[in-house]
């Protein structure tokens, strides 16, 4: 991953990792143990759905650029299905409160979604690459062609 994914990705995980933390001390006070077990597995959750989903579109954005938007919006819409997939398959769960579990969980996403968008308007991610625009007509000493009608 190139740096600038993983400061992404970071600057989205850090962040949405408090929150849980927040969750799971505020979870364990409210319900007990299992509580925090809930808010800590909600946690986890987003935090690797999230993440993977993130790699899975940068990878996008470099191999087939043209799919970038389409294959954003259906990943993020296919996240919030599959977290609302958890939600209702631990509804009934005694391995730990699925209250805290399901309340964690969408205050993690909220968390990630918005860290996510801070860090993209917060980077400073180039639209052309300078290097090859500049050394494919600079280094031969020639004018560029023109690539359009010549009418």
């Amino acid at each position: 991953m190139p740096s600038n994914d993983v400061r992404i990705l970071a600057q989205a995980a850090v962040p949405t990792a408090a929150a849980g933390a927040i969750a799971a001390v505020v979870s364990g006070l409210v319900a007990g143990g299992k509580g925090a077990i809930g808010a800590v597995v909600g946690t986890v959750i987003v935090i690797a759905f999230m993440g993977i989903g993130l790699y899975v579109l940068q990878r996008t954005a470099r191999s087939l650029p043209q799919l970038f938007q389409m294959m954003g919006l259906m990943l993020y819409a296919a996240q919030i299905l599959l977290l609302f997939i958890f939600m209702a398959a631990f509804k009934n769960t005694t391995l730990f409160n699925p209250r805290a579990f399901a309340v964690t969980l969408v205050v993690a996403t909220i968390a990630w979604i918005a860290a996510q968008t801070r860090a993209h308007m917060k980077a400073k991610i180039l639209y052309v690459e300078p290097d090859s625009a500049s050394s494919s007509s600079s280094s031969k000493g020639e004018k560029p062609e023109k690539s359009g009608h010549s009418s």
